[in-house]
């Protein structure tokens, strides 16, 4: 499959959105309602929903993130200094 480059970000979003938010509301709504005969459709609303916030969290938080992690500097710790020998 052959896509342009420029769609690379939101294609990324998209599948990273999809596949935490399938994950992520099918164990809380295991957790939270257990399985009965209304899983699947409790499941799949609270799934869209989940996407959606999903969806703009991984669009957008990645850029805040990069704008933040660009203002930490980090150090190496320095390793101990051993002793030539003679």
């Amino acid at each position: 499959m052959r896509i342009n480059a420029k769609y690379k970000t939101i294609i990324f979003a998209f599948l990273m959105a999809f596949s935490i938010s399938f994950f992520i509301s099918f164990i809380l709504v295991s957790i939270n309602f257990g399985y009965s005969s209304e899983f699947l459709p409790k499941w799949l609303k609270i799934w869209s929903q989940a996407f959606i916030c999903a969806f703009f969290g991984a669009y957008f938080f990645p850029r805040v993130i990069q704008k933040i992690m660009g203002k930490i500097v980090f150090i190496e710790k320095p390793s101990k200094i051993t002793k030539p020998l003679p």
